[in-house]
Protein backbone atom coordinates (compact mmCIF):
# COMPACT_ATOMS: atom_id res chain seq x y z
CA UNK A 1 0.00 0.00 0.00
CA UNK A 2 2.96 2.35 1.02
CA UNK A 3 3.92 2.00 -2.54
CA UNK A 4 0.70 3.31 -3.86
CA UNK A 5 0.35 6.40 -1.79
CA UNK A 6 3.76 7.35 -2.43
CA UNK A 7 3.24 7.33 -6.00
CA UNK A 8 0.34 9.03 -5.46
CA UNK A 9 1.46 12.04 -4.05
CA UNK A 10 4.85 12.53 -6.15
CA UNK A 11 2.04 12.12 -9.22
CA UNK A 12 0.24 14.70 -7.86
CA UNK A 13 3.14 17.02 -6.59
CA UNK A 14 4.56 16.77 -10.67
CA UNK A 15 1.45 17.85 -12.21
CA UNK A 16 1.10 20.66 -9.67
CA UNK A 17 4.93 21.53 -10.30
CA UNK A 18 5.08 21.25 -13.90
CA UNK A 19 1.23 22.01 -15.15
CA UNK A 20 0.91 24.89 -12.43
CA UNK A 21 4.26 26.03 -13.34
CA UNK A 22 3.23 26.70 -17.19
CA UNK A 23 -0.41 28.43 -16.16
CA UNK A 24 1.89 30.47 -13.44
CA UNK A 25 4.38 31.58 -16.14
CA UNK A 26 1.90 31.75 -19.11
CA UNK A 27 -0.95 34.38 -16.95
CA UNK A 28 1.29 35.49 -13.72
CA UNK A 29 4.74 36.15 -15.56
CA UNK A 30 2.84 37.10 -18.88
CA UNK A 31 5.14 34.23 -20.48
CA UNK A 32 2.35 34.09 -23.32
CA UNK A 33 2.48 38.15 -23.93
CA UNK A 34 -1.09 39.86 -24.99
CA UNK A 35 -2.41 36.57 -26.10
CA UNK A 36 -4.68 34.66 -23.86
CA UNK A 37 -5.24 31.93 -26.49
CA UNK A 38 -1.48 31.27 -26.68
CA UNK A 39 -1.57 30.73 -22.80
CA UNK A 40 -4.80 28.62 -22.91
CA UNK A 41 -3.11 26.12 -25.83
CA UNK A 42 0.14 25.74 -23.12
CA UNK A 43 -1.34 25.41 -19.92
CA UNK A 44 -3.74 23.27 -21.55
CA UNK A 45 -0.79 20.92 -23.20
CA UNK A 46 0.86 21.03 -20.23
CA UNK A 47 -1.78 19.63 -17.98
CA UNK A 48 -2.62 16.95 -20.47
CA UNK A 49 1.42 15.63 -21.35
CA UNK A 50 2.44 15.48 -18.22
CA UNK A 51 -0.66 13.32 -16.85
CA UNK A 52 -0.17 11.34 -20.20
CA UNK A 53 3.24 10.80 -19.09
CA UNK A 54 2.34 9.83 -15.75
CA UNK A 55 -0.54 7.34 -16.54
CA UNK A 56 2.46 5.10 -18.28
CA UNK A 57 4.74 5.62 -15.15
CA UNK A 58 2.66 5.00 -12.44
CA UNK A 59 -0.24 3.62 -13.54
CA UNK A 60 1.16 -0.15 -12.84
CA UNK A 61 1.87 1.11 -9.42
CA UNK A 62 -1.45 2.92 -8.16
CA UNK A 63 -3.39 3.43 -10.83
CA UNK A 64 -2.26 6.55 -11.90
CA UNK A 65 -5.26 8.72 -10.16
CA UNK A 66 -3.31 11.84 -8.92
CA UNK A 67 -6.81 13.43 -8.20
CA UNK A 68 -9.46 12.78 -5.89
CA UNK A 69 -12.27 13.20 -8.27
CA UNK A 70 -11.20 10.12 -9.97
CA UNK A 71 -10.65 8.52 -7.07
CA UNK A 72 -13.91 9.10 -5.85
CA UNK A 73 -15.60 7.88 -9.08
CA UNK A 74 -13.00 4.95 -8.60
CA UNK A 75 -14.84 3.92 -5.54
CA UNK A 76 -18.26 4.13 -6.88
CA UNK A 77 -17.62 2.10 -9.47
CA UNK A 78 -15.83 -0.66 -7.08
CA UNK A 79 -12.54 -0.36 -8.42
CA UNK A 80 -11.56 -0.27 -4.75
CA UNK A 81 -11.78 0.06 -1.42
CA UNK A 82 -13.08 2.74 0.79
CA UNK A 83 -9.91 2.82 2.85
CA UNK A 84 -7.72 2.54 -0.03
CA UNK A 85 -9.80 5.80 -1.45
CA UNK A 86 -8.89 7.35 1.87
CA UNK A 87 -5.51 6.68 2.01
CA UNK A 88 -5.29 8.06 -2.13
CA UNK A 89 -7.04 11.68 -1.24
CA UNK A 90 -4.36 11.76 1.74
CA UNK A 91 -1.80 11.35 -0.48
CA UNK A 92 -3.16 13.45 -3.05
CA UNK A 93 -3.92 16.31 -1.23
CA UNK A 94 -0.13 16.53 0.25
CA UNK A 95 1.67 15.70 -2.89
CA UNK A 96 -0.43 18.98 -4.21
CA UNK A 97 0.61 20.88 -1.05
CA UNK A 98 3.86 19.93 -0.90
CA UNK A 99 4.48 20.23 -4.71
CA UNK A 100 2.85 24.47 -4.37
CA UNK A 101 5.21 24.76 -1.94
CA UNK A 102 8.24 23.77 -4.15
CA UNK A 103 7.28 25.60 -6.98
CA UNK A 104 6.54 28.84 -4.89
CA UNK A 105 10.34 28.25 -3.95
CA UNK A 106 11.54 28.12 -7.02
CA UNK A 107 9.81 31.38 -8.34
CA UNK A 108 10.42 33.18 -5.28
CA UNK A 109 14.05 33.39 -6.38
CA UNK A 110 13.06 35.77 -9.23
CA UNK A 111 12.70 39.53 -8.24
CA UNK A 112 9.61 39.62 -10.56
CA UNK A 113 7.58 36.84 -8.80
CA UNK A 114 4.80 38.93 -6.23
CA UNK A 115 3.09 35.77 -4.33
CA UNK A 116 -0.04 38.28 -4.51
CA UNK A 117 0.25 39.90 -7.69
CA UNK A 118 1.91 36.95 -9.36
CA UNK A 119 0.13 34.05 -7.81
CA UNK A 120 0.69 30.24 -8.37
CA UNK A 121 -2.31 29.46 -11.19
CA UNK A 122 -4.79 28.90 -8.67
CA UNK A 123 -8.69 28.91 -9.90
CA UNK A 124 -11.09 31.80 -9.07
CA UNK A 125 -14.51 33.06 -10.50
CA UNK A 126 -15.61 36.62 -10.61
CA UNK A 127 -12.59 38.91 -10.56
CA UNK A 128 -10.02 35.90 -10.80
CA UNK A 129 -11.97 34.85 -13.98
CA UNK A 130 -10.83 35.94 -17.55
CA UNK A 131 -14.53 36.23 -18.20
CA UNK A 132 -15.68 37.08 -14.88
CA UNK A 133 -17.91 34.24 -14.90
CA UNK A 134 -19.93 34.22 -11.28
CA UNK A 135 -19.77 31.47 -8.63
CA UNK A 136 -23.08 29.65 -9.86
CA UNK A 137 -21.46 29.86 -13.50
CA UNK A 138 -18.56 28.20 -12.29
CA UNK A 139 -19.98 25.44 -10.30
CA UNK A 140 -21.76 24.56 -13.34
CA UNK A 141 -18.61 24.92 -15.47
CA UNK A 142 -16.79 22.70 -12.74
CA UNK A 143 -19.44 19.96 -12.77
CA UNK A 144 -19.83 19.28 -16.56
CA UNK A 145 -16.54 19.42 -17.03
CA UNK A 146 -15.21 17.19 -14.28
CA UNK A 147 -18.03 14.70 -15.02
CA UNK A 148 -16.62 14.78 -18.93
CA UNK A 149 -13.43 14.08 -17.52
CA UNK A 150 -13.60 11.26 -14.95
CA UNK A 151 -16.54 9.45 -17.08
CA UNK A 152 -13.34 9.11 -20.04
CA UNK A 153 -10.87 8.01 -17.36
CA UNK A 154 -13.52 5.05 -15.76
CA UNK A 155 -14.46 4.42 -19.73
CA UNK A 156 -10.93 3.81 -20.82
CA UNK A 157 -9.81 2.17 -17.49
CA UNK A 158 -12.97 -0.38 -17.35
CA UNK A 159 -12.42 -4.17 -17.13
CA UNK A 160 -11.93 -5.70 -20.29
CA UNK A 161 -10.98 -2.34 -21.85
CA UNK A 162 -7.89 -2.60 -24.23
CA UNK A 163 -6.00 0.14 -21.95
CA UNK A 164 -2.62 0.26 -24.09
CA UNK A 165 -3.48 3.40 -25.31
CA UNK A 166 -6.08 4.90 -22.13
CA UNK A 167 -3.07 7.08 -20.86
CA UNK A 168 -3.34 8.78 -24.72
CA UNK A 169 -7.12 9.44 -24.31
CA UNK A 170 -6.93 10.04 -20.58
CA UNK A 171 -4.38 12.98 -21.31
CA UNK A 172 -6.18 14.36 -24.22
CA UNK A 173 -9.30 14.48 -21.86
CA UNK A 174 -7.85 16.65 -19.63
CA UNK A 175 -6.40 18.90 -22.37
CA UNK A 176 -9.84 19.24 -23.95
CA UNK A 177 -11.60 20.77 -20.50
CA UNK A 178 -8.16 22.74 -19.63
CA UNK A 179 -9.04 24.27 -23.01
CA UNK A 180 -12.60 25.06 -22.23
CA UNK A 181 -12.40 25.56 -18.85
CA UNK A 182 -8.83 28.19 -18.33
CA UNK A 183 -10.94 31.15 -19.66
CA UNK A 184 -13.69 30.37 -17.06
CA UNK A 185 -12.40 29.03 -13.97
CA UNK A 186 -8.63 28.02 -15.12
CA UNK A 187 -10.18 24.87 -14.95
CA UNK A 188 -9.85 22.78 -11.54
CA UNK A 189 -11.42 19.38 -12.35
CA UNK A 190 -8.99 18.40 -9.59
CA UNK A 191 -9.81 19.36 -5.80
CA UNK A 192 -5.99 18.91 -4.70
CA UNK A 193 -4.58 20.58 -8.00
CA UNK A 194 -6.38 23.48 -6.56
CA UNK A 195 -6.18 23.49 -2.70
CA UNK A 196 -2.22 23.52 -3.03
CA UNK A 197 -1.90 26.57 -5.08
CA UNK A 198 -4.95 28.43 -2.94
CA UNK A 199 -2.80 27.44 0.31
CA UNK A 200 0.15 29.25 -1.01
CA UNK A 201 -1.15 32.49 -2.48
CA UNK A 202 -4.53 32.86 0.03
CA UNK A 203 -6.67 36.11 -0.02
CA UNK A 204 -9.51 35.99 -2.67
CA UNK A 205 -8.21 32.33 -3.97
CA UNK A 206 -8.17 30.40 -0.57
CA UNK A 207 -12.02 31.97 0.31
CA UNK A 208 -12.97 30.25 -3.37
CA UNK A 209 -11.43 27.33 -2.91
CA UNK A 210 -14.37 25.67 -1.33
CA UNK A 211 -16.15 25.48 -5.11
CA UNK A 212 -13.27 24.18 -7.01
CA UNK A 213 -13.51 21.02 -3.61
CA UNK A 214 -17.46 20.37 -4.31
CA UNK A 215 -17.67 20.87 -7.34
CA UNK A 216 -15.32 18.53 -9.22
CA UNK A 217 -16.63 16.15 -6.44
CA UNK A 218 -20.02 16.15 -7.37
CA UNK A 219 -19.21 15.73 -10.81
CA UNK A 220 -17.22 12.65 -10.76
CA UNK A 221 -20.27 11.15 -8.44
CA UNK A 222 -22.30 11.50 -11.94
CA UNK A 223 -19.58 10.03 -14.09
CA UNK A 224 -19.52 7.04 -12.27
CA UNK A 225 -23.27 6.91 -11.99
CA UNK A 226 -23.45 7.49 -15.79
CA UNK A 227 -20.54 4.84 -16.50
CA UNK A 228 -22.76 2.43 -14.44
CA UNK A 229 -25.50 2.84 -16.48
CA UNK A 230 -23.90 2.96 -19.96
CA UNK A 231 -21.36 0.39 -19.05
CA UNK A 232 -21.56 -2.01 -16.40
CA UNK A 233 -19.27 -4.33 -15.61
CA UNK A 234 -20.89 -7.78 -17.19
CA UNK A 235 -21.26 -10.65 -15.11
CA UNK A 236 -18.65 -13.17 -16.24
CA UNK A 237 -20.17 -16.85 -17.07
CA UNK A 238 -17.96 -19.42 -15.46
CA UNK A 239 -18.41 -22.99 -16.19
CA UNK A 240 -19.49 -25.86 -13.86
CA UNK A 241 -18.07 -29.03 -14.49
CA UNK A 242 -20.50 -31.43 -14.66
CA UNK A 243 -20.89 -33.92 -11.55
CA UNK A 244 -19.07 -37.08 -12.00
CA UNK A 245 -21.23 -40.03 -11.30
CA UNK A 246 -19.06 -43.01 -9.32
CA UNK A 247 -18.18 -46.10 -11.68
CA UNK A 248 -19.92 -49.39 -10.37
CA UNK A 249 -17.72 -52.34 -11.18
CA UNK A 250 -18.45 -56.03 -10.97
CA UNK A 251 -16.27 -58.35 -9.59
CA UNK A 252 -16.41 -61.36 -10.50
CA UNK A 253 -17.81 -64.41 -7.14
CA UNK A 254 -14.40 -65.74 -6.27
CA UNK A 255 -16.73 -68.20 -3.89
CA UNK A 256 -17.40 -70.40 -7.05
CA UNK A 257 -15.13 -73.12 -7.02
CA UNK A 258 -14.08 -74.20 -10.72
CA UNK A 259 -15.42 -77.08 -12.42
CA UNK A 260 -13.32 -80.37 -12.30
CA UNK A 261 -11.27 -81.12 -14.59
CA UNK A 262 -11.93 -84.48 -16.37
CA UNK A 263 -9.18 -86.85 -15.52
CA UNK A 264 -8.86 -90.48 -17.61
CA UNK A 265 -6.91 -92.96 -16.16
CA UNK A 266 -4.41 -95.20 -18.32
CA UNK A 267 -6.58 -98.65 -18.10
CA UNK A 268 -7.88 -101.76 -19.96
CA UNK A 269 -10.55 -101.29 -22.48
CA UNK A 270 -12.85 -103.40 -22.15
CA UNK A 271 -12.95 -104.61 -25.90
CA UNK A 272 -9.64 -105.74 -25.27
CA UNK A 273 -8.92 -109.79 -25.00
CA UNK A 274 -6.27 -110.73 -22.17
CA UNK A 275 -3.76 -113.59 -23.70
CA UNK A 276 -3.45 -116.48 -21.61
Amino acid sequence: MWRKLTAEALGTALLVIIAVGVATMSFGFGAAGSSVSAGVVATALAFGLVLLCLVYVLGPISGCHINPAVTLGALMTRRISAAEAGGYWIAQFAGAIGGSLLLWAMYAGSPRYDRKVTGLGANGYDRLSIVRLDAAGAFLVEVVLTAVFVFVVLALTRPGAQTAFAGVGIGLALTTVHLVGIPLTGTSVNPARSLGPALVVGGTALSQVWLFILAPLVGAALAAIVHELLLPVEPVAVAVPAPVMPTTVTIPDQSVAPAAERVTSPGVDSDDTALG
